[in-house]
């Protein structure tokens, strides 16, 4: 690939939104200094904007007035940075020997061109496999990618697991901690598709975050496999001007359904909002973000923190409680307000067992369910699960 002679004129709040997105994908520190590039290729369509570190790959389309089509490369993070601090006004690029000249009102800046030679092939999105919408879309990747390990020494637990069949999705994250698990439904290419899939969480995430969740258009999901030439073991996403594939992780997802509570011994139903509130003031005297003991009543929840050193925190919250006896267990504060933050509606429903095994916070329910003839709770119908194991209490 050889550098041509571009040239363009462009608004800048639509280069600064393309730029930005594309650096946020390209790596900070890399062995081949060519995987810190930006691609801009200027056409008749206007201005496309790529990058790529053989993981993830990243491509932006806006327009443009362009006067010498033409393909060039410069360092992605820094010409995003450039744009980021530019003036309301229209920016110009053009090509001088082997600088990039871009000027935006009294701004003159001049960033040596990358030499394309060794740039790798630029991965192509996949065959559409099915389409969602993109507020849905947002919200299911956002509540299960909380619960994804960042230990990169084991791969399975950094991933989001996505099991397609036909028009139901599942998707499923853990850290061996907690785990999160959100079913919906999207509309696929194929009634009989099937797949189960393993997507790094930080790169899902990421594309979950960047999305407009206003526009119209449904976001296009697009699954490689070993039929398509070049698109096996990809993940591709597409929506309006922009797509990216991700390359997906070579691991199993451990089994999660064994863990999965069916009934439960108590049910507690407390406001979201007084709670995180609660939460947050009590665990400042946690030693190390130890943990947080919260002791269910009919009617109360009390929560208590600290130690012999720390000092000593308490706090009372009304609550429903239904159960055989009061209950006392304890969680990791992070874990639980993580919990909390994605569970959408006014009040959280939390199920037990007992103080020693994992307990379920599920969004709350039209009607909970009543107990069987042994004094247990049925796990209610919920789109949303999040499993937290507990914190041993000492004695």
């Amino acid at each position: 690939m050889e550098s041509q002679a571009v040239s363009f004129r462009v608004a800048r709040d639509d280069l600064a939104n393309a730029v930005a997105w594309v650096a946020r994908s390209l790596p900070t520190k890399v062995t081949q200094p060519v995987l810190r590039a930006m691609l801009i290729t200027a056409d008749d369509n206007g201005l496309e904007f790529t990058g790529f570190d053989y993981e993830v790959s990243t491509r932006v389309r806006i327009a443009a007035e362009v006067g010498e089509p033409g393909r060039i490369a410069v360092a992605g993070k820094l010409i995003a940075e450039i744009v980021n601090t530019l003036p309301n006004k229209p920016v110009e690029l053009r090509v001088e020997g082997s600088k990039a000249l871009v000027s935006c009102g009294s701004s003159r800046f001049e960033l040596p061109l990358i030499p394309l030679d060794d740039y790798p092939q630029i991965p192509t999105l996949p065959e559409v496999t099915g389409t969602i919408d993109p507020a849905l879309f947002a919200e299911a990747v956002t509540q299960v990618a909380t619960a994804a390990g960042k230990d990169d020494t084991l791969p399975m637990l950094t991933g989001v697991h996505m099991e397609i069949a036909g028009n139901q999705v599942k998707l499923a994250a853990t850290d061996r901690f907690r785990l999160a698990l959100r079913t919906f439904e999207w509309d696929p290419v194929s009634p009989d598709v099937e797949a189960k899939l393993l997507i790094p969480a930080k790169t899902l995430l990421e594309n979950a975050r960047t999305i407009d969740t206003h526009v119209q258009n449904r976001v296009e999901i697009a699954v490689g496999t070993g039929e398509q030439i070049g698109a096996a073991g990809l993940f591709g996403i597409h929506t309006d001007n922009r797509e990216t594939t991700t390359r997906m992780l070579d691991a199993d997802f451990p089994n999660i359904q064994p863990l999965l509570p069916k009934t439960h011994t108590s049910m507690a139903t407390v406001e979201i909002v007084p709670l995180q509130e609660a939460i947050r003031r009590v665990s400042l005297v946690t030693e190390r973000n130890a943990q947080i003991r919260m002791q269910f009543n009919e009617g109360e929840l009390i929560l208590s923190a600290g130690g012999m050193e720390s000092g000593h925190a308490e706090e009372r919250l009304p609550c429903g409680f239904t159960g055989r006896d009061e209950l006392i267990i304890a969680f990791n504060p992070g874990y639980l307000r993580d919990g909390l933050s994605v569970v959408h509606t006014n009040r959280v429903v939390f199920g037990f067992t007992e103080p020693s095994r994992p307990a379920i916070l599920i969004p709350e329910p039209e009607q909970l369910p009543e107990a069987d003839a042994d004094g247990t709770f049925p796990t209610p119908e919920t789109e949303f699960t999040y499993l937290l194991m507990p914190v041993r209490l000492p004695g």
